[in-house]
């Protein structure tokens, strides 16, 4: 696009002033965000208006003092006479338009400002709606994608039942040997309180021996509930455990605060 001759159209004009259409604003206002050239030459058109609407209405107050005063009104004289030489009625009428067209560009003025302030709110709440749409449609395709995974052959899966904390509490583990990773669904896992966080161990049982999997991270804000968690075969995993630890995790797993465990089937 020719900035120049962009600007030397007009449009800037008539956008200040109110006279184009919804969508032909939204053009103008897009192309100002965007070119700074553009931006200063609206700002320059503005600040004309607003000096021509001071010098004709200081305060928002239309005066005509000035105009009296140029064509003898006084205060005990009603009617001017036309016959008087030293009048110049093509002056005064000239002054009359020029306080007229002040008035309408300053009412134009504060209109459009009006309409960008509207086209600002539509253009935030469109944006805001379209993240909402691609968040919707990356939520729906992680769900495709995991329930995939969830139905591979070499998926086992482990349930883990409540423990002695809290007994209604339950989750499962989907262990995939192959790609080495461990899906836990933590549904039925009441959500943690503030400065807590859930703790998945791999266990091996004689002796008893923890290896922390990893965290269940935003959980009040994931919806799903199925975390992804990296289980080498090299921890020789024979059940898994999910326990109640201070944020950030323990290095070995708090026995008191077990939710849910669950024991490998011998394959």
């Amino acid at each position: 696009m020719d900035i120049k001759q962009y600007i030397d159209s007009g449009i800037l004009e008539l956008y200040v002033a109110g006279k184009l259409s919804d969508a032909e604003n939204l053009e103008v206002y897009k192309l100002s965000v965007e070119n700074p050239e553009i931006l200063s030459e609206i700002i320059s058109i503005e600040n004309a208006i607003l000096e021509l609407t001071k010098t004709a209405s200081p305060k928002t107050t239309y005066n005509f003092s000035p105009i009296k005063a140029k064509i003898s009104i006084s205060e005990d004289k009603k009617v001017i006479d036309i016959n008087n030489k030293g009048s110049n009625w093509s002056q005064y009428l000239g002054w009359a338009a020029t306080v007229l067209f002040a008035i309408g560009l300053f009412w134009m003025y504060n209109q459009n400002e009006s309409l960008k302030s509207e086209l600002e709110v539509v253009i935030q709440e469109n944006e805001k709606l379209e993240q909402q749409i691609s968040e919707s449609n990356t939520s729906l395709e992680k769900s495709k994608e995991l329930l995939a995974t969830l139905r591979d052959k070499n998926i086992s899966v482990i349930p883990l039942g409540g423990q002695a904390v809290s007994p209604t509490s339950f989750a499962k583990a989907y262990w995939n040997t192959e790609q080495q990773k461990l899906y836990i669904d933590a549904q039925g896992l009441p959500e943690p309180p503030n400065g807590f966080v859930y703790q998945v161990w791999s266990l091996k049982l004689d002796p008893l021996t923890p290896t922390s999997i990893g965290l269940l991270n935003d959980f009040n804000g994931d919806e799903n509930k199925v975390f992804t968690l990296n289980n080498p075969n090299a921890n020789g995993s024979e059940a898994f455990g999910i326990t109640l630890e201070p944020d950030g995790g323990s290095k070995a797993p708090n026995l008191e605060q077990l939710y849910t465990l669950g024991v490998v089937s011998p394959s």
